[in-house]
């Protein structure tokens, strides 16, 4: 099992925030072949404080970042009732291929795992930073980068990697809908061959304590290289 302590970000009585790293499940599926092989984040919250918690939402294996779990079984709805009727604030953090828009509304369905039906997604883009490397990828003598913030209004699956591509700037390190080329240029150059999408904040009104909360998760080590690298500053 992984020897690594998670990052807690805001405990209370209900609830506590951890950060999630990059390239872990929050836990294993029924019969899953890897539970011997890797550690989950639930496996790891065990060891961590010897209790039980109960994931409220859900984050992708390679998406890094804060992630809100509850202390009780009977807690979870009251939790989850936040993200269903749209009263918790998600922004995530990534970097993708090309300058990004400043602001754009993206709006397109997006369909659900081994499904054919499509469901009304919404993410908002707000690019904060770009930067052109003199290194080449095919076919340009350079490659552009963004780094974006990213509101989704909707909480669909691989919802902001879709969306991404959609508007023709994948996420950097995205294996399934992300560009090969530019994948293979960080991890070549940098040595980095994370997915760059970092859930970075949670902004909601505690539904037991009626508290503001506004909740920020570190930065894992490869974004704190690439911001010293690309001369980035984020607040």
């Amino acid at each position: 099992m992984r020897n690594l302590t998670l990052e807690v970000i805001y405990e209370d009585d209900f609830c506590i925030c951890v950060t999630k790293p990059n390239d872990m499940v929050v836990h294993h599926a029924f019969h899953s072949r890897n539970v011997r092989e890797e550690t989950s984040l639930l496996q790891l919250l065990d060891i961590q404080f010897q209790e039980k918690f109960y994931p409220v939402h859900r984050l992708d294996r390679r998406t890094s970042g804060i992630i809100l779990l509850s202390k009780e079984t009977q807690h979870v709805a009251k939790f989850q009732k936040l993200f269903t009727e749209n009263e918790i604030q998600k922004k995530y953090l990534g970097v993708v291929r090309g300058f990004s828009p400043d602001t754009r509304v993206i709006d397109s369905p997006v369909k659900g795992k081994d499904s054919k039906v499509y469901k009304e997604a919404e993410t908002h883009l707000k690019t904060l930073q770009n930067i052109t490397l003199n290194v080449p990828v095919k076919p340009y003598d350079t490659s552009r980068y963004s780094l974006v913030e990213l509101t989704p209004k909707t909480g669909r699956l691989h919802q902001l990697r879709i969306h991404m591509n959609k508007i023709s700037h994948p996420l950097i390190g995205d294996g399934k809908y992300g560009d090969k080329n530019h994948n293979a240029m960080f991890e070549d150059n940098f040595g980095w061959f994370n997915l760059f999408l970092h859930a970075n904040e949670l902004n909601f009104v505690h539904p037991f304590l009626n508290e503001e909360l506004n909740l920020k998760a570190k930065l894992p080590e490869n974004w704190l290289e690439l911001f010293q690298k690309f001369n980035w500053n984020y607040l």
